[in-house]
């Protein structure tokens, strides 16, 4: 049987608190795998936001949507050219602490230009926002990458935030191969209490 991926892991924990009508969050769209996984879980009556800084990871998104969802529930994807450092401004202010979810992958987008990477400062503030956004018992997923210039040093000062976080408000979980490869992605997942 074995473990399972570091993605579908995300993809375990995102279908034990996404219900029908909520809402959530794909904070790094890049092709829109997360993004379509919650948006089958919220349904047509809940709302995905998705962020990206790339046209092209909003394009390869959106036609991963309307590919694999039928129209009224791609419907209820909305997607943004912009930082995952501006979602707070985005997201209506009613939906400000009822966010089930956000999800990040860190790094790059896969086939494009490498040198476009999620970038420390941005991330930090990134984090921070979802932690208003969501609702008590929501999540944030962050997927870390550590194989290319400049992932070691953005993992680090993640790993650092979530290491602060207070053990009252917020549990801290890593899910990681201890014995594979070093540079592998591994994910910090935070619980909301």
């Amino acid at each position: 049987m074995g473990f399972v991926s570091v993605l579908s892991f995300v993809h375990q924990l995102l279908a034990q608190r996404v219900q029908p009508g909520d809402v959530a969050i794909d904070a790094t769209l890049g092709t829109g795998v997360d993004a379509l996984y919650m948006a089958k879980l919220v349904g047509r009556r809940g709302r995905v936001y998705g962020f990206d800084i790339q046209e092209e990871a909003l394009d390869r998104s959106r036609q991963r949507l309307e590919k694999e969802l039928p129209a009224e529930a791609a419907a209820a994807v909305e997607l943004h050219l912009r930082s995952h450092a501006e979602m707070e401004a985005a997201v209506p202010p009613d939906r400000h602490g009822q966010v089930a979810a956000v999800t990040f992958n860190l790094g790059y987008l896969p086939g494009a230009e490498s040198a476009v990477i999620t970038q420390q400062a941005s991330t930090l503030a990134a984090l921070e926002a979802s932690l208003r956004l969501l609702r008590r018992g929501g999540i944030v997923s962050i997927v870390l990458y550590t194989g290319h210039e400049g992932g070691s040093e953005e993992a680090a000062a993640v790993e650092a935030w979530a290491s602060e976080l207070p053990l009252a408000a917020y549990q801290v979980l890593r899910y990681q191969f201890a014995n594979g490869n070093r540079t592998a992605p591994y994910l910090l997942a935070v619980e909301k209490r």
